[in-house]
């Protein structure tokens, strides 16, 4: 995948003070004092985590298992069809 990009949707919320940024469908978290720390951090989270799959040998089990799909050597993102925020009586 050298040279390639990976497409990825950011959730990014906030806890206290702090903003969270959670990279679907990879699954790869950081966070920063603001939504554009949170942002960057999780861009440099997401880096390193292709690495270290890459490193491993374990990059396109990991790619496939998140629900890219491999097209010509391609990997591509899932589709999405919403982010919703929803809630349930507790």
């Amino acid at each position: 995948m050298t040279g390639a990009t990976l497409e990825f949707t950011v959730h990014i919320w906030k806890e206290s003070s702090t903003f969270i940024a959670f990279a679907l469908p990879i699954e790869v978290a950081s966070c920063g004092a603001s939504p554009e720390a949170a942002r960057a951090a999780v861009n440099e989270a997401v880096q390193g985590f292709v690495e270290s799959a890459r490193a491993h040998g374990t990059l396109d089990q990991v790619l496939d298992e998140a629900g890219y799909r491999n097209e010509e050597g391609r990997w591509v993102a899932p589709e999405w069809i919403g982010v919703e925020q929803q809630s349930v009586a507790v």
